[in-house]
């Protein structure tokens, strides 16, 4: 599986107002098990970029260009068809379920026996089997980081994009949470997008793109 996009421009509009460029032309391709890293400075259009290939943007920002994964274009798509997942800095687990549900809810349409026995595995593989009925508000932060990446993959996305996941995490679990995800997904040969601050987070200083502000 392979990302892939060209981006012609990201544009901001308002009401009576011209447009205003967020991002010019930027072509990237993450191949499989490989995870590129997006810097630059607040504002300057990274998680909005994530968006669009996500298929969320805002009605006032105006994407225009293509993104391909696995040889297909996918922007025409709405978003739950683009088989593309996220995680952001914060959890966003469902606050009404216990985990075990908040996973479930992630699984695609099956049998209820085969959706429970891929939330179990997933459980046991983020070591969240002892926390199954417990309140997303009961979990510690790398209980609820990883609740959060469980969830992602249970989907069963083709690529996964990384809003800043572990800025909020302090050190030594960003670290582990880090390794993590990272291993993860090139056990799983899924193609990553990174959004950071935070140099210690690139995975590979080979696949790093530096965004510039059009403000």
């Amino acid at each position: 599986m392979t990302l892939r996009l060209d981006l012609h421009s990201l544009q901001l509009t308002a009401p009576h107002q011209a447009r205003r460029e967020l991002l010019g032309a930027l072509l990237l391709e993450v191949p499989d098990s490989a995870i590129h890293t997006l810097m630059g400075p607040s504002g300057c259009g990274k998680s909005t970029l994530l968006a669009a290939i996500a298929g969320t943007l805002a009605p006032s920002v105006v994407f225009r260009g293509h993104i391909w994964l696995d040889g297909k274009r996918i922007d025409p798509l709405p978003p739950e068809q683009r088989r593309v997942g996220i995680l952001f800095q914060d959890a966003l687990l469902f606050p009404h379920m216990n985990v075990r549900d908040n996973l479930l809810f992630a699984v695609p349409a099956a049998p209820r026996t085969t959706r429970l026995a891929a939330v179990d595995r997933a459980l046991d593989e983020m070591q969240l089997r002892h926390r199954a009925l417990a309140d997303p508000a009961e979990l510690s932060g790398g209980e609820r980081a990883r609740a959060a990446l469980a969830r992602a993959l249970l989907a069963q996305p083709r690529a996964l994009l990384l809003d800043e996941p572990f800025s909020r995490l302090d050190a030594p679990l960003r670290l582990r949470m880090r390794e993590l995800v990272f291993n993860t997904l090139r056990e799983r040969r899924i193609p990553g997008l990174l959004v950071t601050h935070d140099e210690a987070d690139i995975a590979d200083p080979t696949r790093v793109t530096q965004l510039h502000s059009n403000n």
